[in-house]
């Protein structure tokens, strides 16, 4: 333990992480650097610097990654269409990524030779946090406090605090029950009655989203521009991948989208049940999807699909970093140079719908060959006779086989 001199602290100013500062200067004897990082939370994230400050913290690192987060991490992201398990959208996942990979430049900037993160032993994170660390400086010593010290019970943890002098905000009766995480992306809860999977959420536990019950009557009608896969504008006024998010979280959020509640495998080993809300990234995934529709050839369109549940693993188990995900990147993002145009998507009571799609150069739809009508010789109707009999041959051998 003597040996770690400097160690960078992902710090959010809360009661953890408060505690780990002090268990960390008090049992590793070492200078600590924090790092906040507003990801789109929701929260100031600048009195964490007057907690730190307090606490005897010289270096301190508030940063605000809300359009890294989402130009570099969630758009690529969704290019991919990706989604763990048939319903998770990786809200919590794609964010430990870029908040490990600063980790690591600030420890080389200040002189660090350990990082710490205050996620728990039995969690997605800690793996997330580490392989990703450990995959951009293959040197670093990592300090996992919940794997280390015995503070395991809130009241533990409440006791240190008092007697370190560490401050804490206590507002009785205005605590969660849930364990919560949110970005730009998704806000997510654990805990409480949760806990219980026959156990229907509260509605007084969601945070963003209206309920589709009291979403409003009409419904709300958005036009996405794409440019390579990517949104760009909203209804014709240009926006940064940032500002995109949060206009569709406001508009999502109003009209009752991105409630979902899941029973997801963690990868160390347990089931694990979840709530989570992800209004833009549900607007995000149906009109790209519907985007694609028009724009992909039909054997990459299946091909990406046939990928992607391998690319939300790496995802969601934290190999980010990884060769196969950065290689798995390259072909994706060359599948989406033609994903050009226009989606119209109707936002009513819960619900995500497309009304329209368009791309004036990169459609390959063909109203002239797809039509019911007269299409001047550019279809042979006839012709399916012969396609159908060669793909039946395989088939038609089977079955004289199986005679009796």
């Amino acid at each position: 333990m003597s040996q770690v001199k400097k160690v960078v602290l992902a710090y959010s100013g809360g009661l953890d992480t408060s505690v780990i500062l002090k268990w960390l200067q008090e049992t590793y004897q070492c200078e600590v650097v924090t790092f906040t990082a507003d990801i789109g939370q929701g929260e100031e994230v600048e009195p964490a610097r007057a907690k730190a400050e307090a606490m005897g913290i010289k270096e301190i690192y508030i940063e605000d990654l809300r359009e890294e987060f989402a130009r570099d991490y969630v758009f690529p992201m969704f290019r991919a269409n990706t989604i763990y398990e048939g319903e998770y959208l990786l809200g919590t996942s794609i964010a430990r990524p870029l908040i490990a990979k600063r980790l690591v430049e600030i420890a080389a900037d200040t002189g660090g030779d350990a990082i710490s993160h205050g996620a728990t032993g039995k969690g997605n994170d800690q793996v997330r946090f580490e392989l990703g660390a450990y995959a951009l400086a293959p040197d670093i010593k990592v300090i996992a406090p919940w794997r280390e010290w015995d503070l395991t019970s809130r009241e533990k943890l409440l006791a240190y605090a008092d007697r370190h002098g560490i401050a804490v905000d206590k507002k009785p009766g205005e605590k969660s029950p849930y364990s919560m995480d949110a970005n730009l992306l998704h806000i997510s809860y654990e805990g409480g009655i949760l806990e219980d999977p026959w156990a229907e959420p509260e509605e007084g536990m969601w945070r963003w989203s209206v309920s589709p019950e009291q979403a409003p009557d009409e419904p709300t009608y958005v036009d996405l521009t794409y440019r390579k896969g990517d949104i760009v504008a909203i209804d014709g006024d240009d926006l940064t991948p940032a500002v995109v998010m949060e206009t569709l979280n406001k508009l999502g959020s109003a009209n009752g989208i991105g409630r979902d509640d899941i029973v997801e495998n963690r990868y160390v080993g347990m089931k694990s049940r979840g709530c989570y809300e992800t209004p833009a990234g549900t607007i995000m995934l149906k009109a790209h999807r519907a985007m694609e529709s028009l724009t992909l050839d039909r054997e990459v369109a299946h091909l990406k699909d046939e990928l992607m549940p391998r690319y939300a693993s790496l995802i969601y188990n934290g190999y980010w970093w990884s060769p196969e995900r950065k290689m798995m990147q390259q072909m994706i993002d060359a599948s989406q140079e033609n994903v050009n145009g226009t989606v119209k998507v109707k936002l009513y009571k819960g619900n995500v719908c497309v009304a329209g799609r368009k791309s004036d150069s990169d459609s390959l739809f063909d109203a002239n060959i797809a039509t019911f009508e007269e299409d001047a010789g550019a279809y042979d109707q006839a012709d399916a006779g012969g396609f159908i009999k060669l793909n039946a041959l395989r088939l038609r051998i089977a079955a004289r086989l199986k005679r009796p």
